[in-house]
């Protein structure tokens, strides 16, 4: 194929807009922003789920706290008629002795449940410790997520803006390449997942790094300045230029 030799020129340009592009996709799937953003749900999450069980420890205490609290004004109430009853004077000497026996019962019934009540108190006072703990990692999880968006976006937006840049300086170098040579360009490039044509430089092949020798360095040093040459390793379009070492 023959193809004016300032035209190959160009392709080195556009292939270094190629690779920028293929760099700042490498980027955008690499962002370091988004593993911080994914770590910092994650940990949400993770207190998240701390905050809901603690909140439930919190009820199921209280619950119960209100329960024993209810049953202590119940044996208090009761004790209370029984005094009552002992102070009117009214009752007999047998229901004394059994009004007695039953507020001695009823005193060491409220000790009991008084007791259990201060032992709720106690596991109260840790497990709201233990939900404040929960919800100022949660809190910090959030702030971090925040943090970790921001920064996230603002390196998206510069991706963004570069790929804008090198997609209409590619567009613009494409346009001044003959049609030709241009669809070969972007055969290749497909075929090698990268660029369609790298530099000679020195004998080799700066595309896959490999020196031209033999018969393909005799061809390469006799063709035409306008004879498109190909890499016979990454097959790609070489282009000669002053440092080729021809």
């Amino acid at each position: 194929m023959q193809a004016d030799h300032f035209d190959q020129q160009k392709l080195l340009t556009l292939a270094a807009e190629d690779v920028a592009l293929a760099q700042l996709a490498h980027r955008r799937r690499t962002l370091p922003e988004n593993a911080a953003v994914t770590a910092a749900e994650d940990a949400q999450r993770e207190f998240t789920a701390d905050v809901v069980r603690a909140e439930t420890v919190v009820r199921d205490l209280d619950r119960e706290q209100k329960r024993l609290e209810t049953d202590v004004d119940a044996v208090r109430a009761r004790s209370d008629k029984d005094q009552q009853r002992l102070d009117s004077g009214a009752a007999t000497p047998k229901e004394m002795t059994s009004l007695q026996q039953e507020m001695a019962s009823l005193a060491r019934r409220q000790g009991d449940l008084e007791d259990q009540v201060l032992e709720l108190m106690e596991r109260r006072e840790t497990a709201d410790a233990t939900l404040a703990t929960a919800q100022a990692g949660l809190d910090g999880a959030k702030a971090d997520q925040a943090r970790a968006e921001e920064g996230r976006d603002v390196a998206l937006a510069e991706i963004a803006e570069g790929e804008q840049t090198h997609t209409a300086k590619r567009a613009e170098i494409a346009g001044t390449i003959s049609a030709l040579l241009l669809a070969l360009y972007d055969r290749v490039a497909t075929q090698t997942g990268s660029t369609g044509a790298a530099a000679l430089h020195a004998r080799r092949c700066e595309g896959c790094r490999i020196e031209l020798y033999g018969t393909e360095l005799a061809a390469a040093r006799n063709a035409d300045p306008h004879t498109v040459l190909r890499c016979e390793n990454c097959n790609r379009i070489l282009v000669r230029t002053a440092e080729s070492g021809l």
